[in-house]
């Protein structure tokens, strides 16, 4: 698909997240949709600056637009790892200052950053000052026991005078200190009225809104207040969703296509990703959604987790979980048929 030509390309995105929003998760959700922007999982700017850059952060043009997100709370480090991702050809480079996970506790990035919104201003201007692409922060609506009122207001005038125009925000706090990270995605509770406000506050800045959204209902109810919104999980475990994005979120009558036809551009990806050493189960592992709700799900995911995890496991595994599930499509239709 093309790169999407739109006034607010962040009206809807799919959140970066750990372990999950590598490049073949990106590439399988382009072709669901080409208006939303794709994030990377977090990087960290000291690995992108020390180890190996074509690992990191190469990627499919295909799945422009796409933004790589950094963590780091060291501005010449950030620079320089945002500098890499520009030449890579990221269409924006994200500031990580939400993520409470025990990797980013044990330093100064991460949640840990909201409690200090001058070091941010500082590594945010050191990064716009190093790329010609926009640079974001992701952040949550405080940490601990701030107030998450006048916390998050202090902290938004400090990236907004550092010229940052885009804030992404988990409408819910990060708890550092007694919650672990599993916990830290459903405790505390959403405030998504915070956001609201926030926006209300902030209107020149662009507000996108992340946090407890599942559906493109709640998507829509959203944008009402916001800018843009921000799905995670509810994207990668349901991703036939993202098909109806473009036309219900952008106004963008695109062609139709079915899940049968996703699988035939997977086939095709799978080809050229094994021929370059690439395992099979990398590209699966984000496509058990795609059937859930069909005829034939439980069976597409226990084939493809059955066998796609060997060594020598090739598109042909994809070839025959597809024709499965042809033949579940057309049983199910014949039975709609008769009655």
């Amino acid at each position: 698909m093309s790169e999407p030509k739109q006034k607010n390309p962040q009206r809807f995105s799919v959140a970066p997240m750990m372990d999950w929003t590598d490049r073949h998760c990106r590439w399988f959700h382009r072709q669901l949709t080409g208006r939303t922007r794709l994030y990377t999982e977090m990087v960290t700017a000291a690995a992108i600056c020390h180890g190996d850059q074509s690992r990191l952060l190469r990627f499919d043009a295909a799945e422009r637009p796409v933004a790589l997100q950094i963590g780091g709370g060291d501005p010449d480090l950030l620079a320089r790892a945002a500098r890499a991702g520009c030449d890579f050809g990221f269409d924006e480079i994200n500031l990580n200052a939400g993520c409470p996970s025990e990797r980013v506790q044990s330093g100064r990035f991460g949640a840990r950053l909201m409690a200090e919104p001058g070091l941010v201003a500082e590594c945010l201007g050191a990064m716009r000052e190093a790329v010609g692409v926009p640079v974001t922060v992701k952040c949550r609506i405080g940490i601990d026991d701030q107030d998450g009122e006048a916390s998050l207001d202090r902290f938004v005038e400090a990236v907004a005078g550092a010229g940052v125009e885009t804030v992404i925000v988990h409408a819910r706090k990060a708890w550092l200190d007694g919650l672990s990270p599993d916990e830290n995605r459903t405790l505390p509770p959403l405030n998504h009225e915070r956001v609201y406000r926030l926006k209300r506050d902030w209107p020149g800045l662009t507000i996108i809104l992340n946090g407890g959204i599942a559906t493109l209902d709640e998507a829509h109810a959203h944008l009402e207040f916001v800018d843009g919104v921000m799905l995670g999980r509810g994207a990668y475990r349901n991703p036939w969703l993202l098909a109806d994005v473009d036309r219900r979120i952008f106004g963008d009558e695109t062609g139709a296509f079915t899940r049968l036809d996703i699988v035939d551009r997977l086939i095709g990806y799978a080809q050229r990703e094994c021929a370059q050493g690439t395992r099979l189960h990398h590209i699966t592992r984000h496509v058990f959604g795609l059937f859930a709700g069909q005829p034939g799900a439980r069976v597409w995911r226990r084939y493809l987790s059955e066998n796609a995890c060997g060594a020598s496991a090739g598109p042909d595994v994809l070839r025959d979980a597809r024709d499965m599930m042809a033949a579940f499509a057309q049983r199910a239709g014949a039975r709609s048929h008769a009655a």
